[in-house]
């Protein structure tokens, strides 16, 4: 079964249950994942959902960042209840270890000797992290492992 499919049955059995939150968060997905496929002109890969799901959880915690710093607390609290619900189709998150020693792998294959070479990095990274990091927080260690490297 397809992502997509799976998303649509959930939101069903949401609607079932009367969870109102999560029938909420849920056609919120299906209508992006929706106006993605009409851009496209086509049905999307299970690639392209995971990248529409990171898209949207992404959007999520910049919202949680800013609601946060404006003391709006209930808010919060929707941003992050949607976010779980979100993170529950992507794939499992990489845990910081895992993110260094994919790190690790890159700058060797590259062959990276400082800053300057990072794009190399990241083009190599990218695939590989897809929907299981925040592109920012890669691109911070990245950042981090090069200058520390040439130090």
């Amino acid at each position: 079964m397809s992502l997509k499919d799976t998303i649509n049955e959930q939101m069903i059995g949401a609607m079932k249950s009367k969870d109102t939150l999560r029938v909420g968060c849920l056609r919120l997905v299906m209508s992006a994942i929706k106006n993605r496929e009409i851009e496209k002109r086509g049905e999307l890969e299970e690639a392209e959902l995971t990248k529409v799901l990171a898209q949207l959880a992404k959007q999520r915690r910049e919202a949680i960042e800013m609601y946060e710093k404006g003391g709006r607390q209930e808010l919060v609290k929707k941003e992050k209840d949607e976010l779980e619900i979100i993170n529950s189709f992507l794939p499992k998150q990489l845990s910081g270890e895992e993110l260094a020693k994919l790190i690790d792998e890159a700058i060797s294959e590259v062959g990276a000797s400082g800053p300057r070479d990072m794009g190399k990095v990241m083009k190599m990274l990218a695939p590989k992290t897809a929907g299981r990091a925040d592109g920012k927080e890669v691109s911070e260690a990245v950042k981090q492992r090069l200058a520390g490297e040439q130090a």
